[in-house]
């Protein structure tokens, strides 16, 4: 059941299979057929998706773009099948958690069982988004319709910004991540002086009061530690983080957002709240869901 053209499934296809064969294969359709889908779509959108290698099929930037937009469409389309559906069976005692590589919902699993005997009534369900800066505008914004509840890392000047409001559940040290390979990783603990001569990714300044404060902290008394900005946090920049040799600023609930990064904590008194963004005026569902995890944290 398809509410979209179905010629982006097997562009999404043959993306992930990087050749028409393999994704003929998948679909149990001829490569002849694949292509001539392909050939359609560049004809239709006026732009080349892949380029055509010895190696195989490589995504040019208009296909790269393409691809993670119909991810992005696709899944909205199966997704609002399940709205659809769900909104018949209105379930007034569902929190939907929003879950992504950079917000994972580990520490609400962890409380859950706690949480399940304050409001035995109460269900969770998880639901997972792909973490682009359109994306997180567009579901922080508008917290309460398809999502309730986010758990990641945020502070006042972020929630002026995507007008939601934030819970704390805890502060969290700021850490370091490195690539597995990186001079660091062998080590279970920084100190500043470890730092020095490293190029280290912060996001760019505003975006958060604690990271600034960092950032000052570094300008005025560890110059011989580079600071590169970047402006989003993605799993590009986990790539990037990894296929450098830069130190990225993270926290310890990322430790498992890429396989080929460790997480170390550094000797420094810099931390930044992590909790879960809510709606500025929540249900009465997410309401008694927060006071619930309050009564637990003061447990």
């Amino acid at each position: 059941m398809g509410m979209y053209n179905p010629q982006l499934e097997t562009f999404l296809r043959v993306a992930d299979a990087g050749s028409f064969n393999k994704a003929a294969e998948q679909a149990y359709i001829t490569p002849t057929a694949v292509i001539k889908q392909i050939n359609l779509l560049e004809a239709d959108l006026d732009v080349k998706l892949f380029e055509r290698t010895h190696r195989g099929l490589i995504l040019t930037k208009a296909g790269k773009s393409l691809y993670n937009d119909t991810k992005y469409i696709i899944q909205y389309c199966k997704d609002s099948v399940i709205r659809a559906r769900n909104a018949m069976q209105e379930d007034d005692n569902v929190i939907r958690i929003g879950t992504s590589p950079m917000t994972p919902a580990g520490v609400l699993v962890e409380l859950w069982p706690k949480i399940h005997e304050l409001c035995p009534e109460i269900k969770f369900q998880l639901v997972p988004f792909e973490n682009t800066p359109e994306n997180a505008r567009e579901i922080l914004k508008n917290l309460g319709q398809n999502i309730d509840v986010v758990a990641g890392i945020f502070d006042d000047t972020m929630l002026d910004l995507r007008s939601c409001d934030g819970f704390e559940i805890s502060r969290q040290p700021i850490c370091c991540a490195v690539s597995v390979h990186h001079r660091l990783a062998e080590k279970n603990m920084l100190t500043v002086q470890d730092l020095y001569g490293e190029r280290l990714m912060l996001m760019h300044r505003n975006w958060s009061h604690y990271v600034d404060v960092l950032r000052d902290d570094i300008w005025q008394n560890h110059s011989q530690i580079q600071i590169v900005d970047f402006d989003f946090y993605s799993v590009d920049v986990f790539n990037r983080c990894e296929n450098s040799n830069d130190v990225l600023m993270a926290v310890q609930a990322w430790e498992n957002v890429h396989p080929l990064l460790k997480v170390i904590p550094v000797e420094w008194k810099h931390s930044i709240p992590y909790g879960l963004l809510h709606s500025r005026t929540p249900s009465e569902t997410v309401k008694r869901f927060l006071e619930s995890v309050r009564e637990v944290l003061q447990q």
